[in-house]
């Protein structure tokens, strides 16, 4: 069982930005990166006691899981707690494992991204490229792979975005028979959603759409007026670099509006320009 594992004391900690959350990874004398799940369940706002349950009763990972010794910061000082963890490497079963059916639905968005995305923005972090010995290093070479890391990050995020406005305007395309309804309702729509959701939820499909039309209308203008450059390209950059976000979908309530007024400012310098 998973409680009866030796504690491990790693040998390097470190925290990587994941969307909005901090995850916490460290690494033991061979070289392992273990993931504390108990921290992931809280961020998923999920119980971790079931959690701990059903990693007890599953064959694989109660044999790889193990408790290590993890530095947590408070308000007041920072202490060592003992947390069940596992390699790398499972925790995309452990994610899959929770199912995303039963649970409340300002959790469901919020898990199926981290079943999409974390174990892959987990190994970028911190798997090593093939020929250096070093996970954590601080030197220059480590300071040259960050700083590339960041420019690929950059450049998947805006790749994810032109990947959904190239499906959404497909969808515009084939689906014209709804878009009638679509507009003549969005009105509506957006008033009694905004009275039932959260100001950190993600947006419906109808805002994204909306948010997706509008990208779409202003590219193919500022096109029109400048045809020697990338202008989604463009748009998307910014939208990632303003506001963090690799998916029209990830934009949240509270942005919603803040997203349109960008992007009609962006709009208007552009026809100024």
């Amino acid at each position: 069982m998973a409680e009866e594992n030796r504690a491990l004391i790693p040998i390097e900690q470190k925290e990587v930005m994941f969307y909005d959350d901090e995850i916490v990874a460290v690494q033991v004398e061979d070289g392992t990166v273990y993931i504390p799940l108990r921290p992931i369940c809280d961020l998923l706002g999920i119980q971790w006691s079931a959690q701990r349950r059903r990693i007890n009763r599953d064959e694989i990972l109660s044999e790889v899981v193990r408790t290590l010794s993890v530095s947590v910061t408070d308000t007041l000082r920072t202490r060592e707690r003992e947390m069940l963890c596992l390699p790398l490497d499972f925790v995309n079963g452990f994610l899959f494992g929770i199912n995303a059916q039963r649970v409340n639905p300002e959790v469901k968005s919020r898990l199926l991204r981290y079943q999409r995305e974390c174990y892959r923005v987990l190994a970028d972090a911190f798997i090593p490229v093939q020929g250096s010995s070093e996970l954590f290093g601080e030197d220059e070479r480590g300071n040259s792979m960050l700083a590339l890391q960041q420019i690929r990050e950059n450049a998947l995020a805006v790749a994810r975005l032109a990947e959904e406005q190239m499906r959404m305007q497909m969808q515009v395309m084939t689906r014209l028979d709804k878009a009638a309804i679509i507009v003549g309702q969005h009105g509506k729509r957006i008033i009694a959603l905004e009275k039932k959701l959260a100001p950190r939820e993600a947006i419906t499909d109808e805002q994204a759409a909306d948010i997706s039309a509008k990208v779409m209308a202003i590219a193919t203008e500022m096109t029109r007026l400048d045809p020697s450059k990338n202008h989604y390209q463009a748009i998307f950059g910014e939208l990632h670099r303003r506001f963090r976000v690799a998916s029209y979908k990830d934009v949240r309530q509270g942005q919603y509006q803040i997203v349109l007024d960008f992007l009609d400012s962006w709009a208007d310098a552009g026809r100024q320009g």
